[in-house]
């Protein structure tokens, strides 16, 4: 394409039109149109336009040239070119140089490669005119483009291969199934080389697709996965609006028919026949029955039911998830001599109806399922599952107290014998008729040792030994009045020396073994050889328990320490049984609160024991004896050694014993006026009399008067005058006076209290009967009468009777 010289109009007005509709050329149009304006106010000239120094076009290419030339693009030329090579041309920008080429002298451009105008569309170039001489531009730089024109050289190409599709089976006709989609990189704005359109080559007449979206759509009605599940379309995109000449592409598209319910279950075959055994145990699988669904998934899972009817409530099915199978299996027991053979309704239902072919027929199927039930020889069968008798405990020995029974439930109905478990009667109190079943007794019963009795009853058929079964056995053993009430405890019962008439001392209560289904009821009383009882009396409180009542004031342990109360008890159950209970009631020592301090009459005793010398003197005497005794039993001299090492023994610990024993203060063979001993440590929190608690929380409320009786007042004694030492010339006599002062005198220490006077009276005629003095006297003893006393005291004459010399 060549460049002439114009007209200057005809180059503006192909200026004008260039930059009207080349929006890419509008940012140096300025530079393209050098227009000068002179416009005057004061002349008034016309305006004058300067002519266009370039002469130039936008220039189109040919994509793809084949040519063995070059081809040529356009001429760049400026009037300011005489002709005389004082000018040079270059060319700047997109692919100047190596796509495209000028020469510089006459200015003609021409394309050096082969252009693809996918790769690029246009290019952007940039021309000067430059003085060869000066090396100034004679023309500002003008920008021009170059565009490549399109040729149909790509075919449409799918954006997948291979696509993947579904539609559900029985889909009516022009159901979308999948779009595809084809692109073409030619042009799209110019000619038809990018206007594609779609055809299906292959899959027909089961699909078509829409020429211009590309979208799948089934073509026939109602087509069946169960028939045909997977197609195969091959969809074709042609260019050039599908005209003869144009480029195309195919890519592949997989559909699958998915599956929806429209096929209800059926049983390949109408009846079924399955064996059992009449002993088969609960829940035991028969066999497996299962209806065809040509639906796949959950349009095929199925469930299985057994009709009402015969049957019904002896077996059932179970539907198999994994399998879609129906298990037949044992409901109840069975029995071959009641029933032989049972038919059964099995009923097979898809478990997820679609409503849509309801109208198809009802989706599920029905067979029919024989269970023929073959005998077995079974073990006797007892009436119950248990049995419960009773009997009283007083029943006699060989007495029958129940029956059990059993039967063969074949139809041998063999003859069944009995025994009792000796594992369950190890002291065989029961027996059985190995005949009839009755049980009776070989012992006597005893509730109240043994209120229970369960034992084992087997039951053996006779033909056949090893069928046995065997039934527990309840016996309950009915209580009899045959057991006397008792004390229900032991009793310590005591009474106070200061006790009053009808104070009560003691509350007993009684049991009883047996067990009156009425419950118990006591009755005291006393015994009739003693109706009447001066000291105590029982007052019967008709709750099961007794009172003991004093019936006089006051009880002195120096007369009787001790009474024994017999106490009548009985029931009233029948026969009537008693019994008589002693209690023991001990008189002791209390405080004004009842509070027992002393219970022992020798205690009364205590101030006139013995001294420690007293003491002394009798333990030496009995170790004495013991040595003789010792000696005499052993053979000397180990045996005397080892006697008088045990008589020393016996006396450091009497001696350690009584030195306990001795007051801190002063003995009690003092015979001092001045001193009182009183072994009282008081009566701690219960000594109400000692200090009165009152006093700390409401100190006006105290009563001074009152006195107490555990400290002897200070003023009594200032009252009181005693009679001086000095004018008690015998110690009789002083004692005596004493006495009298402390049994008169109102303020003495309470009766608890003991003061202690210890006299001896005086000399013996016959001197001391000590047998220590005896230890260093003068003259020998003489114990030749030991002689006299047997051959036990023999030994002892012999050490002590012979001469000094045989002692030695």
């Amino acid at each position: 394409m060549r460049m002439y010289h114009c007209l200057p109009l005809v180059i503006w007005t192909c200026m004008l039109h260039t930059v009207d509709n080349s929006p890419l050329q509008a940012k140096d149009n300025s530079h393209l149109l050098k227009t000068i304006v002179n416009l005057t106010k004061d002349d008034g000239k016309m305006l004058h336009r300067t002519k266009r120094g370039w002469m130039w076009n936008q220039f189109f290419l040919l994509e793809e040239y084949t040519g063995t030339d070059t081809q040529y693009v356009g001429k760049l030329h400026t009037d300011q070119d005489k002709g005389d090579g004082n000018l040079k041309y270059i060319l700047t920008g997109d692919g100047a140089g190596n796509l495209f080429v000028i020469d510089e002298n006459t200015g003609d451009i021409h394309a050096a490669k082969k252009l693809d105008r996918e790769e690029k569309s246009l290019y952007i170039l940039r021309a000067k005119a430059i003085d060869r001489k000066t090396g100034r531009q004679v023309e500002p730089e003008s920008e021009f483009i170059i565009k490549i024109h399109d040729i149909n050289d790509n075919e449409p190409k799918f954006t997948k291969d291979l696509y993947t599709a579904s539609v559900p089976e029985m889909s009516g006709v022009g159901t979308s199934v999948i779009q595809v989609t084809a692109t073409d990189a030619d042009d799209a704005n110019y000619g038809n080389s990018a206007k594609v359109v779609y055809s299906i080559l292959q899959g027909q007449p089961y699909f078509s697709v829409d020429p211009e979206s590309g979208i799948i759509k089934t073509a026939l009605p109602d087509m069946s996965r169960e028939n045909r599940e997977q197609y195969q379309v091959v969809i074709q995109a042609k260019d050039m609006g599908g005209q003869m000449g144009g480029l195309s592409g195919t890519t592949t598209v997989n559909i699958t028919l998915t599956d929806v319910n429209n096929n209800p279950p059926r049983f390949p075959q109408s009846t079924y026949q399955f064996n059992s055994l009449e002993s088969a145990p609960l829940g035991t699988h028969l066999g497996r029955i299962k209806a065809n669904d040509p639906d796949t998934g959950e349009n095929a899972e199925l469930e299985y039911s057994i009709s009402e009817g015969e049957g019904s409530d002896m077996f059932e099915v179970i539907t198999d998830k994994d399998t879609q199978e129906g298990i037949i299996t044992v409901k109840q027991n069975l029995d071959f001599e009641k029933k032989m053979l049972y038919t059964l309704r099995v009923d097979a239902s898809n478990t997820h109806p679609d409503p849509r072919f309801l109208h198809l027929g009802p989706f599920k199927d029905t067979a029919m399922v024989k269970i023929s039930v073959e005998d077995v020889d079974e073990p006797p069968v007892f009436s119950k599952r248990s049995y419960l008798m009773e009997v009283d405990e007083d029943v006699k020995e060989g007495s029958i107290i129940g029956q059990v029974t059993a039967y063969d439930p074949d139809v041998m109905n063999n003859i069944i014998k009995y025994s009792v478990d000796r594992h369950t009667d190890m002291d065989r109190v029961f027996s059985i008729h190995s005949e009839n079943g009755s049980i009776f007794t070989l012992k006597p019963l005893d509730r109240e040792s043994s209120p229970w009795h369960n034992i084992t009853i087997t039951a053996t058929e006779i033909n056949n030994p090893k069928q046995s079964s065997q039934i527990p056995v309840f016996i309950r053993i009915l209580d009899i009045n045959d057991h006397a009430p008792e004390f229900a405890m032991y009793y310590e019962t005591f009474v106070c020396e200061n006790a009053k008439s009808g104070q009560l001392i003691q509350t007993i209560s009684v049991m009883d073994k047996d067990d009156p289904p009425r419950g118990h009821k006591f009755f005291f009383e006393p015994v009739p050889e003693f109706p009447l009882n001066p000291n105590f009396t029982i007052v019967d409180n008709k709750d099961n328990t007794a009172g003991i009542i004093t019936r006089k004031d006051g009880y002195s342990r120096t007369k009787m320490n001790t009474y024994l109360l017999p106490v009548l008890i009985f029931d009233n159950d029948y026969p009537i049984q008693s019994s008589t209970g002693t209690l023991t009631i001990r008189v002791c020592a209390c405080d004004n609160q009842g509070n027992m301090q002393s219970c022992n009459a020798e205690a009364l005793m205590l101030a006139a024991g013995l001294s420690t010398g007293a003491l002394i003197a009798i333990l030496l005497c009995v170790i004495i004896l013991l040595s003789k005794l010792c000696i005499s039993q052993s053979s000397p001299p180990e045996g005397l050694l080892h006697c008088q090492a045990l008589s020393l023994i016996m006396l450091f610990a009497a001696l350690k014993r009584q030195r306990k024993k001795e007051p801190l203060i002063i003995s009690k063979d003092d015979v001092r006026d001045n001193i009182v001993t009183y072994n009282d440590e008081g009566g701690g929190e219960e000594d109400t009399q000692a200090f009165d608690i009152g006093t700390l929380r409401n100190p006006e409320a105290r009563e001074d008067s009152k006195l107490r009786r555990d400290v002897m007042p200070d003023t009594i004694f200032q009252i009181r005058r005693t009679v001086p030492l000095w004018e008690n010339i015998d110690v009789q006599d002083f004692i005596h006076r004493r006495l009298k002062e402390n049994d008169s005198d109102p303020s003495a220490p309470p009766y608890d209290s003991l003061a202690t006077y210890a006299y001896e009276g005086n000399d013996s005629v016959a001197n001391s009967l000590s047998s220590l003095e005896s230890l260093t006297a003068d003259c020998n003893q003489d114990y030749d009468y030991l002689s006299d006393w047997g051959p036990r005291f023999k030994k002892l004459a012999d050490m002590y009777g012979g001469d000094d010399s045989d002692r030695e």
